[in-house]
């Protein structure tokens, strides 16, 4: 068998950020390299096949650069870079299942309710569909001040 790999989706966002260092972890205690994977949705086409004005094409090499920053910050963790199209959640499981991933570290963040009614979830996609466990690292949400309150008499 090869080298373990722990699958790290990224969509740049604070959530994937925030699981890298989770990921990164996994990775050095149990000598798996990372796969980092952005997958970018394919733009959207009409009848014809046109793009929809106003929709710029995806700029691949920016992309590509900003994947290429996404790093764990240990250099004896052994990582790799991939970028997909597609949608998402099919291109990390098929990727997973591709390189035979022992696991997937996501981050999440959080959202429910109307959002993910109309939106969908990523994250629940891939938990419902990976070929591997998942670990979903959800971002923590911003901290409610404590309000002063009037000494009681």
């Amino acid at each position: 068998m090869g080298q373990r790999t722990i699958l790290l989706p990224t969509d740049f966002s604070h959530a994937s950020d925030a699981a890298l260092p989770h990921a990164e972890a996994l990775a050095r205690q149990t000598g798996a390299r990372l796969l980092i994977v952005h997958v970018e949705e394919p733009p959207l086409a009409y009848g014809g096949g046109e793009l929809y004005y106003g929709i710029p094409e995806p700029d691949t090499a920016r992309i590509a650069t900003m994947l290429e920053g996404v790093k764990p910050s240990d250099p004896q963790v052994a990582f790799t870079h991939r970028l997909a199209m597609g949608d998402p959640a099919a291109e990390v499981c098929r990727i997973a299942a591709e390189e035979g991933a022992e696991m997937i570290v996501l981050g999440t963040h959080g959202r429910s309710g109307m959002f993910r009614l109309l939106m969908g979830s990523v994250a629940e996609s891939i938990l419902r569909r990976s070929p591997c466990p998942v670990l979903v690292y959800r971002e923590p949400g911003k901290a409610v001040a404590a309000q002063p309150t009037a000494p009681r008499a």
